[in-house]
């Protein structure tokens, strides 16, 4: 439950009071069951919200919210599934229609979420018709991820039982898989035995079916020196308008994306209808399909894909007993290396390294506990401090879903704020064990931002904060100690080029906007990541 602060028409809200001016009003929220959530909604979303717990009269003014907008064909699709859920199947098979002729992907009427789409019956003309639409079994996907210096992994989903073969064209290779309903019907294949630094073309199949071609390069060997980009970014609400990121992003080729959290907002753990719905329709746009297929993808979530707004779920694994199922879904719908320590530590961290650069990836949320004062919760945070100080690498790139800078959201517990001990342990921890080259990158904040925490008896630790990839809401600059620079009049992401093999290694950080126009940048030396002695 959360405590949100609103001025509102106080006269409007409760009748036959007739307030002039705005005053100040405390609501309770029980978000996981309330439509409105103030850090980005978009009607369809919400909309799905209230017909995954039954309460289909809001439906309508809901997807009249024009801010942002999904589109006619998603609103086609979200009546759909109310008539659906109202047993009115005559009236879902006419939104269903509607919504493909208004240009939504067909096979999203087959895809699901099948838990609402599975009671249309087997011979509806709408089920009928759309699968005429489609034009092979291959629905999400393909997406490259978990890339070395020696092998890449594949992901994919089928629109249902399928065997699935990715190929790769270079060696002739080639790896197979079943789908099934147990992972929604998706699958991960790892093409092996690559060379580093190399492009590869792949094509999948679906049945024996050629469904899709496209190209990806290993990583370069790992420890090698060298040069590269890695991009970066969270706050991935759904605006059809500013879908186009992921175009932009592609044009600039980086060797990996790194997706940093809020990457769907969901903000409804307790209904995986929500929580699949949110993912199916990202991954049916054709811009995402273009990027993903092509770049190494790397992701993490926060608040809004893994709970609700600034959700602190406590310490243990299986309370709230929606935890586990959350983590299932996230699993089934990424590519990542690893999540977490597995089921036995059920998360999202884990680390990859690009060259002589060494990225760690925190979970910011599955054992977040304020009383116990940890964001990280033990296990992983033990993981953290020995992965620095074993890392040799040139470069050492702290990933957080939140940032660690001061006052970066002021009177707020969410950022590192609300753990100062721990965020004081892991700093301290850098200087005592004299580890060197590292940075921090950061996201959650609707902008992209520069800044340099100070510290008087080490190196100054560097964050980049970026979290506004296609959001419509954004936050102002906020004026801390340290700000570099920081840009929020549109959409953005953090590009990150690396060159290791000069003789004072460096990283150029860049601010580049939705038309791809660089608008800010600063170059990190290695040498500013060093102790004097």
């Amino acid at each position: 439950m959360h405590r949100v602060r609103i001025s509102l028409f106080v006269g409007k809200l409760l009748g036959g009071w007739q307030f002039t001016r705005l005053v100040p009003v405390t609501f309770l929220l029980l978000v996981s069951n309330c439509a409105i959530v103030f850090a980005q909604h978009d009607g369809a979303r919400d909309s799905v919200q209230q017909i995954a717990v039954g309460k289909y009269g809001n439906v309508d003014d809901l997807l009249a919210n024009k801010k942002p907008f999904a589109g006619e064909a998603e609103s086609a699709f979200v009546k759909m599934l109310q008539a659906i859920a109202e047993e009115q199947i005559t009236l879902a098979e006419e939104h269903g229609r509607l919504a493909v002729e208004l240009g939504l992907p067909p096979e999203r009427i087959l895809v699901g979420p099948k838990e609402l789409l599975s009671r249309l019956p087997a011979d509806s003309e709408l089920k009928l018709w759309a699968t005429q639409q489609v034009k092979h079994q291959l629905v999400h996907g393909p997406m490259v991820g978990s890339i070395t210096d020696q092998s890449a992994s594949v992901w994919l989903r089928t629109l249902g039982d399928a065997e699935v073969t990715v190929r790769c064209i270079e060696t002739g290779s080639s790896v197979n898989a079943i789908t099934s309903d147990q992972a929604d019907w998706t699958a991960v294949l790892k093409l092996e035995g690559l060379r580093p630094n190399t492009q590869y073309h792949y094509v999948v199949e679906v049945n024996e079916t050629v469904c899709s071609e496209a190209s990806f390069r290993t990583f370069p060997a790992r420890g090698s020196a060298g040069a590269f980009s890695v991009g970066f970014g969270g706050g991935a609400g759904y605006v059809p308008e500013w879908e186009g990121m992921w175009d932009t992003i592609l044009k600039r080729k980086p060797d990996a994306f790194l997706m940093m959290g809020d990457n769907v907002y969901i903000d409804q753990p307790e209904r995986s209808l929500t929580q699949r719905y949110c993912y199916y329709r990202r991954q049916s746009r054709p811009e995402w399909r273009r990027f993903t297929s092509q770049t190494a993808i790397y992701s993490i979530w926060d608040d809004h894909d893994f709970g609700t707004n600034d959700c602190v779920p406590g310490p243990m694994i299986d309370q709230p007993a929606w935890k586990r199922p959350v983590w299932e879904v996230f699993k089934q719908n990424w590519v990542n290396p690893a999540y977490g320590g597995g089921h036995d530590q059920p998360g999202c961290w884990y680390d990859f390294h690009i060259g002589d650069v060494h990225f760690i990836m925190l979970d910011g949320r599955y054992y977040r506990d304020l009383k116990g004062g940890t964001m990280l919760g033990p296990v992983q945070k033990q993981w953290l401090l020995e992965t620095l100080r074993e890392s040799t690498a040139t470069f050492k790139v702290i990933a957080s879903p939140v940032p660690f800078t001061v006052g970066i959201k002021k009177g707020s517990r969410d950022p590192w704020d609300g753990f100062p001990e721990e965020r004081a342990e892991i700093f301290d921890w850098i200087q005592n064990q004299r580890i060197e080259g590292v940075f921090l990158v950061a996201a959650d904040r609707h902008r992209t931002d520069l800044r340099v925490n100070p510290r008087p008896d080490a190196y100054d630790l560097y964050e980049f904060e970026s979290s506004r990839l296609t959001n419509h809401h954004t936050h102002p600059v906020v004026k801390t100690e340290g700000l570099v620079w920081g840009y929020n009049k549109t959409c953005s992401y953090a590009l990150m080029t690396f060159d290791t093999s000069v003789s004072d290694p460096v990283v150029k950080f860049e601010c580049v906007d939705l038309d791809g126009v660089t608008q800010n940048e600063f170059i990190l030396k290695r040498s500013q990541l060093a102790f004097d002695n």
